[in-house]
């Protein structure tokens, strides 16, 4: 094999667009550009959303509320929905909820089965309820 015999595989290597070669190639006259204006210009680039002076659409619609982008999204659960959870008597919250806050609630009661706790965000009853009860409790530090 030689070097000049290495070609691409066939259909792989597409040949570029010739623009403005007259009527029959399809790309004559304005080259794809379509009519006049500011997109036919070279250099043009019109932002996302821009409407030619028009006030934008993201800008008429009515804003309500508060929407906080970089709250962390938190999950609660209650003590009575716990059984399922528990592994070998312990509960480990991020085994529960890996990308995401974890809070337990003291509705209902504490399950036999349960021994430890780590990694739960809690309330105070619930708290005392699980120590009541002779469970241990690790909360996460942050």
């Amino acid at each position: 094999m030689k070097l000049e015999h290495l070609a691409p595989n066939p259909g792989a290597a597409k040949s570029k667009k010739r623009l403005g070669r007259g009527p029959g190639s399809g790309l004559g006259k304005t080259s794809g550009r379509g009519g006049k204006g500011q997109t036919a210009r070279s250099g043009s680039s019109i932002r996302a959303g821009f409407e030619g002076g028009q006030t934008p659409l993201y800008r008429r619609i009515p804003k309500r509320g508060f929407n906080n982008v970089t709250a962390i999204e938190s999950f609660a659960l209650n003590l009575r929905d716990l059984a399922p959870y528990v592994v070998d008597g312990s509960l480990d919250g991020m085994s529960i909820f890996p990308n995401g806050r974890f809070k337990l609630l003291s509705v209902g009661d504490v399950p036999a089965s349960l021994k430890a706790v780590k990694n739960c965000h809690m309330s105070q009853s619930t708290k005392e309820k699980l120590e009541k009860c002779g469970v241990s409790v690790q909360e996460p530090t942050n």
